[in-house]
């Protein structure tokens, strides 16, 4: 048995349970796993209000980091007693123990510790697709400016950090003076306070008026349209979350009216789709990581069991860089 937080209803953090669910032997192809330490991402909280629908009863959560305990027939990259970290496979990862496609399952190194682990998974490979993978016309160059949204977070004070030691011109944007600072002091080159300052305007005054190739935005709603007026022409959004609630319904022409500007909707795990995809990003993420360009920022730790509080302080926009429930 696992201690496991479980809903069966779709709705707010209140709907999240603490209970002992049996864990079961791996089959073929799969591991059980001793988490360590688990993830907290938004796309969490999608599924836990139903955006993104499962059939119910539902675990929650998509990253952890952990031991293997035991592994199916055909599972040869893995063995019991490695550390090992994840991201996907389905929702199940708040809990003391999983069994779990070993696909989706990589080796953590020794420097990386557990709880490291479980907060940069899903984030740090969701970076890496997008700025090695998820490009504008062209690709980017050192010197490039790109705008990325929410800079604060978990996902963009990886980004902030990422960009950096590309070259590129990271504009992160926040919600706080302080939030603006944090994205800055880890290698955004200039932020935007939205609150009080024209995200438009402001790109427009960095770039000379001309805009950026790129904006990562996984905002949604509340910022989709200052997003395309933020791009040159041809110029790439990479749509790629929304926190502020989805992108209402638009007329591709929109497109064309402001420059003949690419839009994508990218997912994770459709880049992570198969063994040999998942291991080549989480080998750069590590790479990056272990040699200290990137800095995983843990600023907030939960028992696992208050996961509830630990979505209201995320929904809230309290929590800066990553956060980690304990089992």
């Amino acid at each position: 048995m696992a201690k496991t937080i479980q809903i069966q209803r779709t709705g707010g953090p209140e709907v999240m349970q603490l209970v002992d669910l049996p864990v079961g032997e791996p089959g073929p192809g799969e591991v059980r796993l001793r988490h360590h330490a688990c993830g907290l991402n938004f796309i969490d909280v999608y599924q836990r209000t139903g955006m993104y629908p499962f059939p119910l009863p539902l675990g929650m959560g998509n990253e952890a980091a952990g031991v293997v305990e035991a592994v199916g027939a055909g599972v040869t990259h893995l063995k019991a007693g490695d550390r090992v970290a994840y991201a996907g496979g389905g929702p199940g990862a708040y809990c003391e123990a999983r069994v779990i496609k070993a696909m989706l399952v990589c080796r953590l190194p020794e420097a990386i510790s557990f709880e490291t682990g479980a907060a940069m998974m899903l984030k740090g490979m969701t970076v890496q697709y997008l700025l090695k993978r998820t490009l504008p016309q062209g690709g980017l160059q050192p010197g490039d400016h790109i705008l990325w949204h929410a800079a604060a977070g978990g996902v963009g004070l990886i980004a902030c950090q990422w960009a950096r030691s590309l070259g590129y011109q990271l504009i992160g944007t926040a919600g706080s003076d302080d939030k603006c600072r944090l994205a800055q002091d880890n290698g955004a080159a200039f932020v935007i306070n939205y609150r009080r300052e024209n995200i438009v305007e402001r790109v427009k005054a960095i770039t000379g008026g001309k805009g950026v190739k790129v904006v990562y935005d996984s905002v949604g709603k509340d910022t989709f349209e200052a997003s395309l007026d933020c791009l040159r022409p041809l110029g790439l959004l990479a749509s790629f979350g929304s926190a502020s609630g989805p992108v209402a319904p638009f007329s591709p022409a929109i497109l064309a009216a402001k420059g003949s500007l690419y839009l994508t909707r990218p997912t994770l795990f459709t880049h992570a789709a198969t063994r040999e995809s998942t291991q080549s990003m989480a080998d750069d993420l590590f790479s990056v990581v272990a040699s200290g360009a990137v800095k995983i920022r843990i600023d907030q730790r939960y028992p696992l069991a208050q996961a509830a509080q630990a979505h209201r302080d995320l929904e809230a926009r309290q929590t800066t860089g990553s956060t980690v429930l304990l089992p």
